[in-house]
């Protein structure tokens, strides 16, 4: 975890570059700039539109501040005071945030001819900060409302040291190259059409091979695992969001309703209340449980249009979804599936790290939660033993657990060290009250416990994590084509076909590229499509029944017979394996 000092030198970067684009560019306006994770940003309203050789000019500006050392000065101001000072400036973002603050006494800091709102902490002068960067800009609503003014957001990066910084910088160039965005309109998975909707997929056929693989094994593995999978309607009356609650306390992630028939509808934004449906759809025994529920529902959920981000944030997306149905004295074993499940998934894809969190009720607010108090100990201890006993090393985020349940979160890192949000196990106790859930004890009536369970979290998410950990380079079960077959003349086209014929009937998916093109031009292209494995067929081949194969790394391997090729391949695909047979 990163220490404090470096949370307040991002704080006081934010300040610096205040005050350098205030300097540069007269008339522009204060909006906020907090530090954030690796850096901070500020906003500004400004008539100039600020260009990336601008950021090389505020950052040099910054760079001067920071050599002056300016002491970063501390005042203390009456509510009025602070009015007047930002007031006569012309800062009324400012001012409309002073009016808001419900203490009388303001605290402002100023280093140099430059003053800000701030409740501080700050370093003890400017030169204490050294390494920092600006990265970009982008464009922000005052306060996040689509009403108010826009404003431009500059944000920079800053760190304790250089190589701190160089690191961060090099990952982010990495992350550049591996952009699923890119990647996916090269590869031809997916894209978005406007006159569709943004945050609406379209899959193409070779991403909706990827997805159909991805689903089918996800699926699979649910019923190893004794899941049942279900299905839902993607619809429902509004009255079942109002008895769940989510018609209030979750509203503005939802779209509006419809009306049919004189009644509301809603697009549904969880699949949650359809599982408690099925499970109250007829009496349950205590020999029924656990029911373990399944389901790859696509749900709908409003997203502003500034956060949505490619397969990571959409408005339509399809959830690795699942309700398990419990006594008390289940939670623990169940608990332990989940996690071990989750731990399975990691390893197929090839994620060697991850990070854990534990999410806890603040016991000293009970009227912040839902449920009973013994119920919330037990949900929790279940949690806390699985991760002991597993010797899995966690993070515990007292009073962070949603009011009906403490949950885990598994966050895995990927191949260049970002770590993504995954995994949830979350218990929940308001929705078996809501929907008053029972099953039959020995000593009569009781109350399921409930856990909400996903895996992969949504499947366009997933892909887009996958597709940036693997920069497009598949693994050959996950490939969008696993082998190109390229022919030297017409007079290997026969042999070519015969080839990816076998190759289909072994579960296989070839693509023939018969184009009379040089061959190094097909190589190119297979090369820029990342196909794992390039079958070349020239005379020799086609007379002996053998490919040549090239591989991603450009090494060739000359005569290996059809029926060996065909064979290997298929035990690589099975074996989901991450490291290439032929290499």
């Amino acid at each position: 975890m990163e220490n404090a000092n470096i949370e307040v030198k991002r704080h006081s970067c934010s300040h610096i570059l205040a005050a350098a684009v205030q300097e540069l560019f007269k008339g522009t306006k204060l909006g906020i700039g907090p530090a954030i994770e690796n850096g901070f940003y500020y906003d500004f309203l400004s008539d100039h539109k600020f260009t990336p050789e601008d950021l090389k000019t505020i950052e040099k500006k910054m760079q001067q501040i920071v050599a002056s050392a300016q002491p970063f000065v501390c005042q203390k101001v009456s509510k009025a005071e602070a009015l007047k000072i930002f007031g006569d400036k012309g800062e009324e973002f400012k001012v409309e945030l002073i009016k808001e603050l419900p203490e009388d006494e303001i605290t402002i800091y100023t280093n140099g001819n430059f003053t800000d709102l701030c409740r501080g902490p700050h370093m003890e002068h400017t030169g204490k900060i050294k390494h920092f960067k600006l990265t970009h800009t982008a464009g922000a609503y005052w306060r996040g409302d689509e009403k108010r003014p826009q404003m431009q957001r500059i944000y920079g990066i800053a760190f304790e040291t250089k190589e701190e910084l160089n690191d961060y910088i090099k990952q982010q160039e990495e992350a550049a190259k591996r952009d699923h965005r890119k990647l996916g309109t090269d590869l031809k998975l997916f894209f978005m059409d406007e006159d569709i909707g943004p945050g609406l997929v379209l899959w193409q056929p070779k991403g909706g091979m990827l997805r159909k693989t991805l689903e089918d094994w996800i699926r699979a593995e649910n019923l190893k695992r004794g899941y049942d999978m279900v299905f839902s309607p993607h619809i429902a009356r509004l009255h079942l969001w109002q008895k769940s609650g989510h018609a209030n306390f979750y509203s503005e992630n939802m779209f509006s309703p419809i009306e049919v028939d004189d009644q509301k509808y809603q697009l549904k934004p969880m699949n949650c209340p359809f599982h408690i449906s099925i499970y109250n759809s007829e009496l349950r025994s205590y020999r029924d449980l656990p029911l373990r529920l399944a389901e790859l529902g696509t749900v709908y959920r409003y997203e502003r249009s500034g956060v949505m981000h490619g397969l990571l944030r959409v408005r339509g997306f399809t959830q690795d979804d699942a309700h398990i149905f419990c006594t008390p004295e289940q939670i623990e074993s169940e608990v332990q599936a989940c996690f071990e499940f989750a731990l399975h998934i990691f390893k197929t894809f090839g994620f060697e790290k991850y990070k854990v969190e534990l999410s806890t009720w603040d016991e000293t607010k009970p009227e912040n939660y839902t449920g009973k108090a013994e119920d919330w100990h037990r949900a929790q201890a279940a949690l806390e033993d699985v991760l002991k006993k597993n010797n899995i090393p966690y993070t515990a985020q007292a009073g962070e657990a949603a009011f009906y349940g403490p949950k885990i979160d598994i966050k895995l890192i990927d191949a260049i060290g970002r770590p993504w949000q995954l995994s949830t196990i979350q218990f929940d106790f308001n929705l078996p009250e809501r929907f008053d859930l029972t099953y039959i004890a020995k000593e009569g009536r009781q109350r399921p416990l409930m856990v909400h369970r996903a895996m992969l979290g949504s499947i366009e998410r997933f892909i887009g994590i996958l597709i940036e950990h693997y920069a497009g380079l598949f693994p050959l079960w996950l490939a969008l084509v696993q082998a190109k077959i390229l022919t030297l003349t017409d007079e290997q086209i026969p042999f070519a076909k015969e080839l990816a014929q076998k190759m289909r009937e072994a579960g296989l998916r070839p693509e023939l590229d018969l184009r009379p093109e040089k061959l190094g031009a097909k190589i190119r292209q297979a090369h820029l499509e990342k196909v794992p494995y390039t079958l070349v067929i020239g005379a020799k081949e086609a007379q002996n029944k053998t490919a040549t194969i090239r591989l991603r790394s450009g090494k060739n391997l000359e005569g290996v017979s059809v029926d060996d090729l065909i064979a290997k391949l298929s035990e690589e695909v099975k074996s989901f394996s991450l490291k290439p047979y032929f290499n």
